[in-house]
């Protein structure tokens, strides 16, 4: 069966509404983007988007529970990156798009 004919169950269904929630938010697309060139702490994270460090905290545990943001812990700092190259390209694409004139 073609791909882009498939019947989709109810798991990729959602999967897919909870990604593009994900990517309706101006906070989290914020800090994806910044995620989208390198690895960031939370405080690094809460400083560069002038944001509170309980939201940034707070988001970025959404993102990691759809697997689009993973950490390392070094000493007691975790430093977040981005964990899925194909949501960063549908990011991407939408900001080409929003910027395209």
């Amino acid at each position: 069966m073609d791909k882009k004919n498939q019947h989709l169950d109810e798991e990729t269904l959602f999967v897919v509404s909870q990604t593009f929630k994900a990517l309706s938010d101006p906070t989290r697309i914020r800090i994806l983007n910044l995620l989208c060139s390198d690895e960031h702490s939370v405080n690094d994270i809460a400083e560069m988007l002038d944001l509170g460090q309980s939201t940034v905290s707070h988001q970025l545990r959404f993102l990691k529970n759809l697997r689009l943001v993973k950490f390392r812990r070094e000493g007691t700092t975790l430093y977040y990156s981005k964990d899925d190259d194909h949501v960063m390209n549908l990011l991407q694409q939408a900001i080409d798009h929003a910027t395209h004139h």
